[in-house]
């Protein structure tokens, strides 16, 4: 059953070390994820499932281990601390990376697990997965992380698109009223064109959340260098 979700974006730049110069820009959407991270903590879950995009599907056990050096920064993360002494085989992926830095400097003791999910998966399948996810324990936490549309200005990573900023706040939307089936409706063709990495996590998040009677709260809703970012909690 699910009695709590938090959903952050995962850009590596939230970590200050990659943002270096530019780490104050992120400060509030730092501040908002660790809020978040406090309401999961809070709900008391039996078991914390990470959930975040990648180019393949995967799943990670507690102790993984993820790096930063592929952006010029000599930082190591683990997800969770508590994990074999000896680090499972397979690196996180970089939002799972960005989850395991954004959760060692939170409030945590429950068991943690990721799931990486590819970008292109099909509606059906992230439901269904969350679903699993959902039932496989009493009581199960997830963290969502995922960034809106990548198109919101001119300088975004894929220019200005019209439809971003619409996009964008739909799931806005849906986030803060915990509208499950605006989320199952994502258009993964057009999130695919305005190089959103969050569609398939949030429609996990979806298929978790079905049996769950949950209210949303929208933290924080922004698009710096033209990409949007988005925190919420369901609890």
């Amino acid at each position: 059953m699910l009695v709590a979700a938090a959903v952050c974006p995962c850009p590596p730049l939230l970590v200050p070390e990659v943002a270096a110069g530019a780490a104050p820009e992120l400060d509030r959407a730092r501040e908002a994820c660790a809020d978040a991270l406090g309401v999961l903590a809070a709900a008391r879950p039996g078991r914390l499932v990470v959930v975040g995009p990648a180019e393949r599907d995967g799943r990670y056990a507690q102790g993984a281990r993820g790096s930063f050096r592929g952006f010029g920064v000599d930082l190591d993360v683990r997800l969770g601390q508590d994990g074999a002494e000896e680090a499972p085989e397979g690196e996180l992926p970089a939002s799972l990376a960005v989850a395991a830095w954004l959760l060692d400097r939170a409030e945590r003791s429950v068991p943690v697990e990721g799931v990486a999910v590819a970008e292109p998966l099909a509606a059906e399948r992230c439901i269904s997965l969350g679903r699993d996810i959902a039932g496989a324990t009493e009581r199960v936490a997830l963290l969502v992380m995922g960034d809106a549309s990548a198109c919101r200005t001119l300088k975004a990573p894929g220019y200005l698109d019209d439809r971003a900023a619409g996009f964008d706040a739909a799931v806005a939307r849906a986030l803060a009223t915990v509208d499950i089936a605006a989320l199952k409706a994502l258009d993964a063709g057009l999130a695919g064109e305005l190089l959103v990495s969050g569609r398939a996590p949030w429609q996990v998040l979806a298929g978790a959340a079905e049996e769950a009677d949950l209210s949303g709260t929208l933290l924080y809703d922004d698009a710096p260098y033209g990409v949007g970012y988005l925190v919420a909690t369901w609890s």
